[in-house]
């Protein structure tokens, strides 16, 4: 069983949109059994809420239901309890790194080191585009963006842990 978590700033747009999309696409692969979802935060500030309302109604228009995810924040123990934590942007990413568990041994540090991805890299539609650009402080435009780009990278990055495990 593969286990994927996806880290933005706060978890209540990016990340619980990500998670939401990414059970869709394993569910409509019937692959329920072999991937784990999650969502996390680099920031405590909305622990134990809601997504975002505006992405949750954004989401919903296109069938992701989110209104039963809430939100956490990352821990370092998360690099030991996951396969894939995967960022939305490069804040994210040096944060994530940051916060990675102090390793004794090259070995370690590369498993650990090896395991933080960026969605950009599972973008096929949206090529060349830097990031999932945080939508909390814009409007509708940039939550139907931030949804183009992470249903385009969740369904590469699907494909990735698809052919991983069939190897």
């Amino acid at each position: 069983m593969k286990k994927l978590l996806f880290i933005c700033l706060g978890n209540i747009c990016r990340s619980p949109a990500a998670e939401g999309i990414m059970r869709t696409k394993i569910e409509e692969h019937y692959l329920d059994d072999a991937v784990v979802v999650d969502s996390a935060g680099i920031g405590a500030w909305h622990v134990g809420e809601a997504p975002d309302r505006r992405m949750q109604k954004h989401a919903l228009k296109r069938g992701y239901d989110l209104s039963r995810l809430r939100a956490r924040q990352f821990r370092s123990d998360d690099f030991d309890r996951f396969d894939y934590i995967v960022v939305m942007d490069e804040e994210n990413y040096h944060d994530v790194m940051h916060r990675m568990p102090h390793t004794t041994t090259d070995a370690q540090y590369s498993a650990y080191h090896s395991k933080i991805l960026r969605m950009k890299d599972y973008f096929s539609e949206y090529e060349g585009t830097e990031s999932v650009p945080d939508p909390y402080y814009g409007g509708a435009d940039g939550f139907e963006l931030a949804l183009d780009l992470i249903e385009d990278g969740c369904e590469g990055l699907l494909t990735r842990i698809i052919m991983r495990k069939s190897e």
